[in-house]
């Protein structure tokens, strides 16, 4: 008789672990019912996307500009000369690229600026300054004092480890991935960096273009703000004031 009694007795589940099974068991149907959507998705392909006669009409009229200004270029006898005493230079991408020549879009993403409002370091030579000349509409460059080279890697410095930013805060990974080169702290990369030195490139190359600072106002008024930073092309010692706005 005992034995059926406590055969019999029911285990009692407190009621809050019932509410949190019943919102998991909810949880679990509502990404089921999405997984099942998205899937339906993908077997119908990607939806078409219309764009408008004009789009077309206005990337096809910046590749024609891009080619004839590159023509020009080309035949344009010494170009853009650097000036003595200058190693270094600071560019920012401050315009879109939708619809460039395919050498604009090459240049771009040899100079690291994919995005917008991302700035690079480079050391001048000939090369580079026919690059910068090539992507010069939608590019501001110019020459950056001490002041505006160590301000950028003190508070945008970052370091490429593995395809991944990772925030300037110790000089052990400094050491670690620079250290061979006889960089082993910030003042070390920011000396490096200024004074265009032999191993220019290798710190470049650590470093993650820097992703500046827009204002609250630049999605709203787009055509107010691309005034108050100014047109693209060299603007000389006056880059340092760019950098102070977008720092």
């Amino acid at each position: 008789m005992e034995e059926s009694e406590s055969r019999r007795k029911i285990v009692l589940v407190p009621e809050n672990l019932l509410k949190k099974r019943k919102a998991y068991q909810a949880i679990k149907a509502t990404q089921a019912r999405q997984a099942l959507l998205e899937k339906r998705k993908l077997q119908k392909g990607k939806q078409i996307q219309f764009k408008r006669l004009e789009t077309f009409l206005r990337h096809s009229q910046r590749k024609h500009r891009d080619e004839v200004r590159l023509r020009r270029l080309e035949r344009k006898p010494g170009g853009l000369l650097v000036p003595e005493g200058e190693k270094l230079a600071f560019a920012v991408r401050i315009a879109d690229i939708k619809g460039v020549s395919h050498r604009v879009r090459r240049v771009i993403g040899i100079l690291r600026l994919q995005k917008i409002f991302t700035g690079v370091f480079v050391k001048l030579n000939k090369t580079s300054v026919q690059m910068l000349q090539t992507v010069e509409p939608y590019v501001a460059w110019g020459y950056p004092n001490l002041k505006s080279v160590r301000e950028l890697i003190l508070k945008r410095g970052q370091a490429m480890i593995k395809q991944k930013a990772v925030p300037l805060t110790d000089n052990m990974l400094i050491e670690e991935h620079l250290g061979k080169f006889g960089v082993i702290c910030l003042e070390d990369l920011i000396h490096e960096v200024y004074s265009a030195g032999k191993n220019f490139q290798e710190v470049v190359k650590f470093l993650w273009p820097f992703q500046l600072s827009v204002a609250r106002h630049a999605s709203r008024n787009r055509l107010g703000f691309q005034k108050e930073i100014g047109a693209p092309g060299s603007r000389g010692k006056a880059i340092n004031q760019l950098i102070r706005q977008l720092n």
